[in-house]
């Protein structure tokens, strides 16, 4: 309900009588018809979800308005109606409702503790030429007496928690600590007080002024506890939910300050900070914009909403909604009655399919990197870990950020604000199994077919002027799919590309989900084979495109969902993030390949990982069979480039169906060109994968460069 303080005249019923006039020969009489009862008091009410207490005022008859004077009339009834957020108000009578000039009848409205119904009455009489209310505080609510207030208690609901597979905590309500001033404990010395605020402010990176504003306020006293902000119990990414091991160094220079105290407070807290922070995302306090927007959805000034991430995703279910009751106090601020109550309902928890000690094993080994990771259940479509590096401290949003830190995020040339997991980057050879699965399911190519011998710089012939498509290894004549798989052999997929064509394989890439929003709660960047949606009609881009170059650009979900028809019979899982009550598969794409090619290629990807030859050998594991596929995407300007850079991918996956742990990884890390292609993501995935399947513990064997060859 808006105030309305500006005057207004308005021709109302009750404000004049209609006067109805019929003229007969040479003299005339007149008949004047009055508002009935109703009538006025439908106006009267009607006044009230505009605002118009002055109009409402005017309605009085002047006994009334010699009790009350309009400025007390009007606080009072807005204080109480806009308090209550009275609005929808219906007004109801009952046969007979008018005897002696009282006329009774029922108010329907719905307020911030729900609806409220309640009957009363008014007297309407006339008064000179128009019909006025008799009013006194009773016409608010019958009970409502002069001296009586009425008051809205709220009662708070709590924000629901996120939750890994396990139980394990991503976001909950927890206990922070609040650091604040107690003015009657300050020095009394101006100075020394002034040169105490800028201490305190270059410990908490605030501004001083911020903390003098607070102080300045009209509620502050001497004893009060002046709130200044919030930081975690232990300053650092693990804070712990029972608000334990508190920052003692931090704590004790801030108590170092007279009037400085440290208290426990409540609030939004990320347990595993910098490792989901990208997933989890972040809560902040609502703006002016928010609440003009979310009108009506049961935000205040208060409340907290999701910013990003699951945060944001999930708003609706773990917002809840807070609880509230009306209240009529007597002259001793004791309840006399409660006219409306309803129940806080605290938010819903999530339940996510992410398995935290894997997405914290797949944060520390890239954590220093330009990377992202997603890993999937490939027999069940649950996405275990989705991680993106570098990262922050999503606490930090909640507590209060510097101006410095936030600089210095936005600043910061590795972008750690930027979600790569939901990005689409050039996958490289991670890509040829994508076109050996198109190649054996349309039968355009064979798994025994040599493609012959091109040593390692082909072209198609001359009119591809200057440009060879080149490859690293040697491996001798026998240039068929298995081979081409084990050495990484981009020439082999760039004639294999061709083989298939064009319009074969654009349209081939449609049915396996590029171009199209992949079905997940994340939004993600949509998969691409050529920058504008056309048919690649071009030989060396469609060449190029055979071994993931090209125009070719996937979101490593996606590439995850497409690998996940290895193991399913050539169907691709639709990737899950909330736990269901069943761990069955959803199918995304029916029959993405045939059963035989998703067999043949199997094969080949579990010799890459386990032949000596292979370029993902770094991965073999003596007790546990997997496959995969390496991947080096070049990132250059010009085909003359050589100043461009380098993306490493690795895609390895479980082959066995009754594996423990059954997991499927597909992992990109930026500017790998001179520090092992993607070698490094081999080399660096290895300690993850061993404490996952093995059940031993993990320990950071982060590899930052070796000599490799890239694929």
């Amino acid at each position: 309900m808006q105030k309305n303080t500006g005057k207004k005249k308005k021709t109302g019923l009750a404000l004049g009588l209609i006067a109805v006039a019929a003229v007969a020969g040479v003299g005339g009489w007149y008949v004047f018809l009055r508002p009935t009862p109703q009538e006025v008091i439908r106006e009267y009410m009607g006044y009230i979800e505009e605002g118009d207490y002055e109009a409402m005022y005017q309605m009085l008859d002047s006994e009334s308005q010699e009790s009350v004077d309009e400025e007390s009339f009007i606080e009072r009834n807005q204080n109480i109606y806009e308090g209550i957020e009275a609005s929808n108000l219906k007004i109801e009578f009952p046969g007979q409702a008018t005897k002696d000039g009282w006329t009774k009848y029922t108010t329907t409205m719905d307020t911030v503790a729900g609806e409220l119904t309640f009957d009363n009455q008014i007297h309407v009489h006339s008064e000179g030429i128009g019909m006025k209310i008799q009013w006194e505080d009773n016409v608010i609510f019958p009970e409502l007496r002069a001296t009586d207030k009425v008051q809205v208690i709220t009662d708070e609901s709590d924000r629901g928690s996120i939750y890994d597979r396990n139980g394990r905590t991503l976001a909950a309500q927890g206990v922070v600590s609040s650091v604040g001033l107690v003015p009657g404990q300050m020095s009394v010395d101006a100075g020394q007080q002034e040169e105490d605020i800028q201490k305190l402010a270059d410990l908490l990176e605030i501004s001083a002024d911020s903390i003098q504003n607070a102080l300045d306020a009209s509620w502050v006293q001497d004893d009060s506890f002046v709130p200044v902000k919030e930081i975690a119990k232990d300053n650092s990414v693990t804070i712990t939910l029972e608000g334990e091991n508190a920052n003692s160094e931090l704590v004790d220079q801030l108590l170092e300050i007279p009037g400085v105290m440290v208290t426990d407070a409540e609030d939004r807290v990320y347990p595993t900070g910098e490792a989901s922070a990208h997933l989890v995302g972040y809560v902040q306090s609502v703006t002016a914009e928010d609440l003009e927007k979310l009108d009506g959805q049961g935000y205040d000034a208060n409340s907290v909403i999701g910013r990003s991430g699951l945060e944001s995703l999930y708003e609706t279910e773990l917002k809840g909604e807070d609880g509230n009751q009306i209240n009529i106090l007597n002259e001793d601020g004791e309840v006399r009655l409660t006219l409306a109550s309803d129940q806080a309902q605290d938010g819903e928890d999530i339940e996510t399919t992410i398995d935290l000690n894997l997405q914290e094993m797949l944060y520390e080994q890239f954590k220093e990197d330009k990377s992202c990771s997603v890993a999937m259940n490939p027999l069940t479509g649950e996405v275990l870990a989705l991680v993106s590096t570098p990262s922050y401290d999503n606490n930090e949003f909640v507590l209060g950020m510097s101006q410095d830190t936030w600089d210095a995020l936005n600043e910061d040339e590795d972008q750690p604000l930027y979600n790569r997991f939901r990005q689409t980057f050039a996958p490289g050879s991670s890509f040829k199994p994508v076109t050996a699965g198109i190649g054996l399911s349309t039968g355009l190519l064979s798994a025994d077919e040599n493609l012959g011998y091109s040593g390692t710089s082909w072209q198609k012939d001359e009119s591809w002027g200057s440009y060879y498509v080149t490859t690293l290894h040697d491996y001798g004549e026998d240039v068929t799919l298995r081979n081409a798989f084990v050495y990484s052999d981009n020439i082999y997929f760039a004639k294999a590309a061709l083989q298939i064509g064009g319009e074969t394989f654009t349209e081939y890439l449609k049915k396996i989900g590029f171009g199209q929003e992949v079905p997940f709660p994340i939004s993600l960047t949509v998969s691409q084979y050529s920058n504008d949606g056309e048919v690649i009609s071009d030989e060396i881009q469609l060449a190029d495109s055979g071994y993931g170059q090209g125009q070719i650009l996937v979101n490593p979900l996606h590439l995850a969902s497409i690998y996940t028809s290895f193991l399913n019979d050539g169907d691709m899982l639709e990737p899950k993030l909330l736990m269901e009550d069943s761990s069955e598969p959803s199918v995304w794409i029916s029959e993405a390949f045939t059963q035989e090619a998703v067999q043949t290629i199997t094969e080949d990807l579990v010799d890459v990982v386990n032949d000596s030859n292979g370029t993902g050998y770094g991965l073999h594991m003596d007790d546990i069979q997997l496959a995969g596929k390496t991947g080096t995407a070049e990132i250059k300007d010009s085909v003359d480039d050589t100043d461009g850079t380098e993306l490493g991918w690795m895609a390895v996956y479980t082959t066995d169906p009754d594996t423990e742990n059954p997991i499927l990884i597909v992992t990109m890390v930026e500017d790998v060109k001179d520090r092992g292609g993607s070698g490094y993501v081999v080399d660096n995935l290895r300690p993850v994968l061993e404490s996952y399947l093995t059940g031993t513990a993990y320990v950071n064997d982060n590899v930052q460069e070796e000599n490799y060859e890239n694929d």
